[in-house]
């Protein structure tokens, strides 16, 4: 059985042509798909005789709830687990713009970074465009609040999974289905050339944020070992021909560690690298991972960074913390489990 989830709206429009039905009886199916329900049985002007039909070939693929844990701030994380035990991780924030929720692209991550949980024990599988949306539908049933912004930002490197990325994209932006606007989508990379050329030819309305975590290579390749591949210097050439070519802004995260990255020579070098450039960078305290040795910078060590990339011109904030009496970094519910 196929995961029906998985379907752009013309594709099951021919796929249901096939089993002998009108084509609108797809558009039919894929607005309910988009509503979120769980069962054909709920879609209450789909003849019986289709039901039946659909029943045989797919499945609605909305992941369970294995582990749900809620902060005091209203942030909500779950362990979601699809049909082939896969098990990935999302979390739904409340903003004072409307609700986001952050969602993995994969299960685990072969990316190696030092910091982080996700990578921990390495890649499971990629994720397909349709259990990416099943995430989004997952968590917008259990908390029955309406999601407006969707980060593609937890387990996972999306450009390593780049076709399944835009199938993603592409799903949840129809009109006909969850119809969210490209402006309410952010992907974030830890620096994939290739995916930032293609993905800024194909989505320039989309937000694009890059995992820097560093102001030169030496740091970089020591925290992030995608940077053995893709230099420094070419990633920020990179950054500069997108914002040229798309004339959209990239977001820089920059987790500040303790003793590595978090000096004022650090600040000063990469606001250098960041001058002239569509750029604003987002500062984020270090979520503590258990088998990491990397610790979170003091709050004054932050603020001190944060005032010398201003005084030099960058666009800066400090990430609010949400969720931090919970499982918070990307991959730890998933290893706590």
């Amino acid at each position: 059985m196929n995961n029906i989830l998985d379907l752009n709206r013309k594709e099951l429009a021919e796929a249901l042509t096939g089993l002998g039905e009108k084509p609108f009886r797809g558009t039919q199916v894929f607005e309910w798909l988009g509503r979120g329900v769980s069962s054909f049985a709920e879609m209450t002007n789909i003849p019986a005789s289709l039901i039946t039909k659909l029943k045989e070939d797919y499945y609605i693929g909305l992941p369970e709830v294995v582990k749900k844990q809620e902060s005091k701030d209203g942030t909500v994380k779950c362990l979601f687990r699809f049909k082939d035990g896969t098990e990935v991780e999302s979390v739904f924030m409340k903003y004072s713009y409307g609700n986001s929720i952050c969602i993995s692209s994969q299960s685990g991550c072969r990316m190696g970074c030092t910091f982080c949980a996700s990578t921990m024990d390495g890649l499971e599988r990629n994720l397909t465009g349709g259990e990416m949306l099943g995430e989004v539908l997952a968590m917008r049933n259990l908390t029955e609040e309406e999601i407006g912004h969707v980060v593609i930002m937890g387990m996972g490197e999306p450009f390593d999974n780049y076709e399944e990325l835009s199938r993603f994209i592409n799903l949840i932006h129809d009109e006909k289905g969850y119809n969210l606007g490209l402006r309410n989508i952010t992907v974030s990379t830890c620096g994939i050339i290739p995916g930032i050329k293609e993905f800024g030819d194909a989505f320039p309305q989309v937000n694009l944020a890059v995992s820097l975590h560093a102001p030169n290579q030496e740091i970089r390749q020591r925290t992030m070992p995608v940077a053995k591949k893709y230099e420094y210097e070419e990633l920020m050439a990179a950054c500069r021909e997108y914002t040229e070519k798309t004339r959209r802004r990239i977001t820089f995260e920059y987790a500040v560690i303790d003793g590595v990255n978090d000096s004022e020579s650090c600040a000063k070098e990469l606001a250098d690298h960041l001058k002239g450039m569509l750029a604003h960078v987002n500062l984020i305290p270090l979520n503590e991972v258990k088998g990491r040795d990397y610790k979170q910078a003091a709050g004054e060590s932050v603020r001190r960074f944060k005032d010398t990339l201003e005084r030099r011109g960058v666009a800066v904030t400090i990430r609010r913390t949400l969720g931090a009496d919970i499982d918070a970094a990307c991959g730890q519910l998933r290893r706590n489990n």
